[in-house]
């Protein structure tokens, strides 16, 4: 099934300007980022983080002093879609369930008469916390390598270049866009853990899928058109796969945003850091991965004739 037929939209001629966009939005969510941050999730800071479910509407305040009593000053209190369901997390350690067995304790001794029930505890030490964030810098870098070096193989290596270009493209603009909206948003309660580390790489394979149809496509019609300009076969090539991927992308982005809206917290960073994603991912394979080739081609071609003492004008 094909939306659109013998389109002839001129994608990449405007490029210069998206580069710019693209530069602009990453150092506006660099900025946010290293700025104000993103929270980290029990799994990357280490610690004890309880979840619970009062029988009636509780005030944070409450809570809070609640735990300041305790001992535990400082712990992360907020609450999770309703006012009933209160997140706890704390950076004490503590052998076995002595931590989560204190925060139940204090909860008890200050809301008597406001039965609960724990809905989940996550108990990680620093030591792990930091093996876990080493390592999804490590997946998230070995997987832009293993890409890189089969797209050389089955692609030019300037391909491989640009596909992966647009694949730190992608995760840095994802980034900063979570930085962004946990900045402004914060009650969307984003924060970086297990379940967003797995987004990124998913949105890795996602994105370099789409850059490997254009590229064929792309290969394909070289082959056929091999006097007409570089920028014009490869805008022929986008046009020809836009039908796919508008319905491969529009399929998932409906997929991941219906999990974002009703998927409930745990899966919220998750569906969010996916549903940015997917837009970045169809955006870069167009206006990063095949417009960096068309400006490597034109240089090369103009490194060649200027070799033979020719001029090339170059759009």
């Amino acid at each position: 099934m094909r939306f659109f037929h013998d389109l002839h939209i001129d994608f990449l001629s405007k490029r210069r300007y998206f580069y710019i966009m693209s530069v602009v939005l990453i150092a506006i969510g660099l900025a946010v980022f290293f700025i104000k941050g993103i929270t980290l999730g029990i799994d990357f800071s280490g610690g004890t983080e309880i979840l619970v479910r009062f029988e009636n509407e509780v005030p944070i305040n409450e809570v809070r002093s609640s735990m300041d009593n305790a001992g535990m000053t400082g712990a992360e209190i907020k609450t999770m879609g309703s006012e009933r369901d209160i997140l706890i997390r704390t950076a004490e350690q503590a052998e076995g369930t002595i931590v989560s067995d204190k925060i139940r304790d204090a909860l008890k001794n200050s809301f008597q008469n406001n039965n609960f029930e724990v809905l989940r505890i996550d108990k990680v030490g620093p030591k792990i916390g930091k093996e876990l964030r080493i390592s999804a810098v490590y997946a998230t870098v070995f997987s832009l390598i293993a890409i890189l070096i089969y797209l050389a193989f089955r692609f030019e290596f300037t391909y491989a270049v640009g596909a992966v270009l647009g694949l730190f493209h992608d995760v840095l603009i994802t980034l900063g866009m979570i930085a962004i909206f946990h900045t402004l948003f914060p009650a969307l309660n984003l924060e970086l853990n297990q379940g967003m580390v797995a987004a990124f790489l998913t949105l890795i394979g996602f994105s370099v899928n789409d850059t490997v149809i254009v590229f064929d496509r792309i290969r394909e019609n070289i082959k056929l058109y091999k006097n007409e300009d570089i920028l014009t076969v490869m805008n022929r090539s986008i046009n020809t796969t836009l039908s796919r991927t508008v319905i491969t992308s529009g399929t998932v982005f409906l997929t991941v945003l219906i999990l974002l809206l009703f998927g409930g917290e745990v899966l919220r960073s998750f569906a969010f850091t996916f549903t940015i994603g997917v837009i970045t991912g169809t955006y870069s394979s167009i206006y990063v991965a095949s417009a960096f080739v068309v400006d490597i081609k034109y240089y090369q071609k103009r490194r060649k004739l200027g070799a033979a003492g020719k001029v090339a004008v170059v759009r």
